[in-house]
């Protein structure tokens, strides 16, 4: 593959092509935040409306991941990254032009599915594409661009919301994804994984699990939480999932073999993943609109006062994913989370209904450090944590879990604030805004405990080897 690679432009053409892809996809994780207002006055929808119009999105990214990594493996990584970017680009359209709110939240949907095809991947065909020793740089100018998307989320959403209309957050995309889609085709080499069938009854049962949880969370506030559905779901969806992990185990072909969480790295950084996503997505879902309702910025203005955090990514990523070579990924992680865990507490306490900026910026920044240490050496440590072979499937587990935890974190952190504030007035929102963000800061730090877990570098090291037994079939097969 390598011949094939390098005859159709190499690493260079895969970097910018998978760093482009994951920026959209990234950037449609937080871009509505700052629009939620507006969409609000505009079709109308109470807080569980809200929720659904970003966790539609992360839910069917989240339950679709690793299914759509498994499609790439079966029919071909190249070909299924462009009919995920094709549904994408697709479905960002037809998010404009929602007349309603269940129709955006609908399209939301559907545009989680593109992404969940697509997005896993981006770091199976970088990983190939990339030599071994250069990957960590890869990986942080990877890492850099999402950063970019996760800075330029909530301005971009709040300046075209301000400026234009709210619409235009989803008209975004579409130049994008078709300027994308010849350069994928032509640029990309297609590769395969193992060839293994594809795990419907897995993928049914991460869904089904899932969804009912997020589904109890969600309207559990609105319904009460002794509601039938509400507690149905609560009760089917964790019934699900751990029928998903008892079938992982005895599958022949799981669509995530529960045998990697052996392997204390792989283990490691995926819990550090769902929960450092649990606890950022929920603050920064409560936040934006903090900024908003409560301080009286506009879109625009909310934006710019988030980027000391949402931008720092773009900045240090990059030094973050050397240090990881140098030093190894676990430290630069566990410090990222920590530090990021310090910021949300720190916000808890300054927040007030007449905050001003400059008692904000030191949460902003320590938040944002700590998050730019985060992302490239995580997915540095987990596509290092398995075979070559594995890679695949590695990636889209590794993003699945972060999803679900950022689809997690809205639904718990929104209940937290309903059960103990509300929209009534600033008052009322600071006051369900304060536990939830505590909470958010704890989950960040039990992260960063799960981060310290990850064995050193030489010690996955010697724990890989073995696991190649055939590396000259292996290159041949990839």
């Amino acid at each position: 593959m390598s011949q094939q690679t390098a005859r159709r432009g190499g690493a260079a053409w895969a970097l910018v092509i998978t760093s482009v892809a994951g920026f959209m996809a990234a950037l449609d994780n937080l871009v509505v935040t700052t629009a939620l207002p507006s969409i609000r006055e505009d079709l109308g929808g109470g807080l569980h409306d809200l929720e659904w119009t970003v966790s539609a999105y992360t839910l069917t990214f989240a339950v679709l991941l690793m299914f759509g990594a498994a499609l790439g493996d079966r029919f071909g990584r190249r070909r299924l990254f462009i009919a995920g970017l094709t549904v994408f680009t697709g479905a960002s359209a037809a998010a404009a032009m929602a007349p309603g709110i269940d129709s955006l939240i609908a399209a939301r949907a559907v545009q989680g599915a593109g992404a969940a095809v697509m997005m896993p991947l981006t770091l199976t065909l970088l990983t190939a594409a990339v030599p071994a020793a250069k990957r960590g740089m890869a990986f942080g100018i990877w890492g850099a661009v999402n950063g970019l998307a996760i800075a330029s989320g909530p301005l971009v959403g709040g300046t075209l919301t301000e400026h234009i209309s709210w619409q235009w957050i989803f008209w975004l995309n579409v130049p994008l994804g078709l300027a994308l889609l010849p350069l994928a085709r032509l640029r990309l080499a297609e590769s395969h994984g193992t060839g293994a069938p594809l795990d419907v009854p897995g993928t049914l049962l991460a869904s089904g699990g899932l969804f009912g949880i997020v589904y109890g969370l969600v309207r559990g506030p609105v319904d009460g939480w002794t509601g039938g559905m509400v507690l149905t779901g609560l009760f089917a969806g964790t019934a699900l999932l751990t029928g998903f992990v008892l079938y992982g185990i005895r599958a022949k072909n799981p669509m995530l073999p529960m045998r990697l969480f052996r392997s204390r790295a792989f283990a490691g950084v995926n819990a550090a993943s769902l929960l450092m996503f649990l606890g950022m997505f929920g603050s920064i879902f409560l936040l934006s609109q903090y900024m908003q309702g409560v301080l009286g910025y506009s879109p625009t203005e909310a934006g710019l006062r988030m980027l000391p955090w949402t931008g720092m990514p773009m900045l240090i990523a990059p030094i973050a994913g050397i240090l990881a070579d140098r030093i190894g990924g676990r430290p630069v992680v566990a410090t990222g989370l920590f530090l990021q865990a310090l910021g949300l507490g720190y916000m808890a306490v300054v927040a007030t209904t007449d905050a001003s900026y400059g008692s904000q910026l030191p949460a902003l920044i320590i938040s944002g450090i700590g998050m730019a240490l985060y992302f490239a050496p995580a997915s540095h440590l987990v596509m290092s944590s398995v075979r070559p072979s594995e890679q695949g499937i590695a990636s889209g587990a590794n993003n699945a879990l972060r999803e679900v935890g950022g689809a997690l974190g809205i639904a718990v952190m929104a209940s937290i604030f309903a059960a103990q504030g509300g929209y009534e007035t600033g008052q009322t929102f600071v006051d369900g805004m304060r536990p939830a963000l505590v909470t958010g800061s704890a989950v960040v730090a039990l992260a960063g405990v799960a981060a310290l877990l990850i064995p050193t570098r030489r010690h996955t090291e010697r724990q890989a080897a073995p696991a190649e037994p055939a590396p000259v079939l292996e290159t041949a097969a990839h």
